[in-house]
């Protein structure tokens, strides 16, 4: 399985609006363990620089638009993530940066574990060692 992907979700909608599934093993190739959103985030500020050693995400902009940086250590891409039927998974080891925040963005994340400050890489050279 490659370490970062695009997932485009199906929405059903009819004339009172759509409604977006998120599921496992049907378009979340992981068990769900935490749920969490940014907001307000102003239009300059970076966020997450970091790397997990042991979860897994995916991030859905709901709302607006932002633009990820993926990096698995052997290949870098960027995202413009600007639809809720358009997601990005990031494996495990996986360095991801968020930026060019729209005023109305919301990122909803899903994530395989639960909370563990200890997993965090926030050092890219650190990152760049250990994934080498």
């Amino acid at each position: 399985m490659k370490s970062y992907y695009l997932i485009d979700f199906k929405s059903y909608g009819d004339s009172r609006g759509l409604l977006t599934v998120f599921q496992k093993d049907s378009n979340i190739p992981f068990e769900l363990k935490r749920v969490f959103y940014s907001n307000q985030v102003p239009t300059d500020a970076k966020r997450a620089c970091h790397a997990n050693r042991n979860s897994e995400f995916v991030l859905v902009s709901v709302a607006g638009s932002c633009t990820v940086l993926a990096d698995d250590g052997k290949n870098r891409a960027e995202f413009v993530l600007d639809s809720p039927q358009k997601g990005l998974y990031c494996g495990k080891m996986v360095w991801k940066e968020m930026y060019n925040f729209s005023p109305d963005n919301v990122l909803l994340v899903l994530t395989s574990t639960e909370y563990d400050a200890n997993e965090y890489i926030k050092d890219y050279e650190q990152f760049k060692q250990e994934v080498a």
